[in-house]
């Protein structure tokens, strides 16, 4: 497809929020939510670059070359040998940044699905590359698979690259994410990890990721005990005070409460809409800090991509 060809064409990609580790599933295991980035992308003469952000994070988003999502639609072009048009872009953002929501991931993964659908009757990109693109851009699969795919994921890498399994959560499971006002570095997270941990705690974090399967797609009942975690939260608490202390009130509560990726968010895995209210009481008391709670339900499709063109699906 020649750019001259391509000029005009307008996909529209709708990116869902994800929640990473849910506890013990450290580096592993990723949650889709139903708060959705979207993106509309139109291509342009080769050369020109314009783009328009609104929402979260808008006055901090670069407007050229270096935005994340202008990088992820060049590195879907250049995976495939195809020149880079011109790109008008309008970022509508919901997902808050810095909290611990995928919103880097979600960025990513609406770049190659906007190149996905502006290549469409060209070049296919088909789901393994999606990911493979996706984990080379952000560096780990947890967020960037159950943006792409929906639903809970196992991800994992081998040496044919990243994989993933999705697995569809019980109706039961209801969750609720209580955002705070501050921000928090995944890359400072990261670093207050020690390299090593004892041996009964990884025993302790394989035991609890296997039961939290089994418990977001079998039995809820058993969600407090499965997201037990031994190997990151309580590292990274000393950089998150308020987190820690939010965890701790809907824990000792009766919530299943974890942080959120790399924080500072908090998810609740709630077993039942209505205790979710209950959870956002327990939240107001617990801190002197504002938390904005989201009621949201599990997203099972992951990134969406449509043509604008009239009659298009």
């Amino acid at each position: 497809m020649s750019d001259a060809s391509l000029s005009g064409r307008s996909v529209t990609v709708r990116v869902p929020a994800t929640s990473a580790n849910l506890g013990p599933g450290f580096d592993t295991l990723g949650l889709a939510l139903s708060f959705y980035d979207e993106l509309t992308v139109t291509a342009l003469p080769a050369g020109r670059l314009e783009i328009e952000v609104t929402g979260s994070g808008a006055d901090e988003v670069p407007r050229d070359a270096r935005n994340l999502l202008v990088r992820a639609i060049s590195y879907a072009y250049d995976a495939v040998g195809r020149p880079l048009p011109g790109l008008r872009l309008e970022a509508r953002n919901a997902i808050p940044h810095g909290r611990g929501l995928g919103s880097s991931g979600a960025a990513v993964v609406s770049g190659l699905l906007a190149a996905k659908g502006l290549l469409s009757g060209d070049v296919e990109l088909a789901p393994d590359l999606l990911l493979r693109l996706a984990t080379e851009m952000e560096g780990h699969p947890d967020n960037v698979a159950p943006a792409l795919f929906g639903g809970l994921t196992i991800a994992w890498v081998d040496e044919a690259g990243p994989q993933y399994k999705k697995l569809l959560v019980h109706r039961g499971v209801s969750p609720v994410v209580f955002v705070p006002e501050f921000t928090m570095s995944t890359s400072v997270a990261r670093s207050l990890q020690p390299q090593q941990v004892p041996r009964e705690d990884a025993v302790f974090n394989v035991s609890r990721s296997a039961l939290l399967i089994a418990a977001l797609t079998q039995s809820p009942e058993l969600l407090m005990a499965a997201t037990e975690d031994k190997l990151h939260q309580s590292y990274r608490a000393a950089a998150m005070p308020e987190t820690d202390r939010l965890v701790r009130a809907l824990r000792a509560a009766g919530f299943a409460a974890v942080v959120s990726g790399a924080g500072p968010s908090v998810l609740v895995l709630a077993d039942g809409p209505g205790r979710r209210l209950e959870a956002a009481r327990v939240a107001d008391a617990a801190t002197d800090t504002p938390w904005e709670a989201l009621m949201l339900a599990v997203d099972v499709k992951g990134g969406t991509v449509r043509d604008n063109a009239e009659g298009a699906t």
